[in-house]
């Protein structure tokens, strides 16, 4: 990439590479300085580290013991029709 300003949809096509820190610096650079004015982009970063952070949680979940026989009736029900 070029020093160039990021433009919004390119952000939006960067976000799992920065999360991943997969960015080289000036990348990141230029990622940073668009969030830091960018009230949507910023917002949807959010967005995306929060859905991460769910996932994880989730997941961390399933392995509890207490849980994993309730998650397992629930992922064999069907609702009548």
């Amino acid at each position: 990439m070029t020093e160039r300003e990021l433009p919004c949809r390119e952000l939006v096509e960067l976000v799992t590479d920065y999360l991943d820190d997969a960015l080289d610096p000036a990348d990141r650079a230029r990622f940073d300085a668009h969030v830091a004015a960018c009230p949507g982009c910023d917002a949807h970063l959010a967005q995306m580290r929060m859905t991460l952070a769910i996932v994880g949680a989730t997941a961390d979940l399933e392995a509890w013991p207490e849980l994993s026989g309730l998650l397992e009736a629930f992922r064999g029900f069907k609702r009548a029709v």
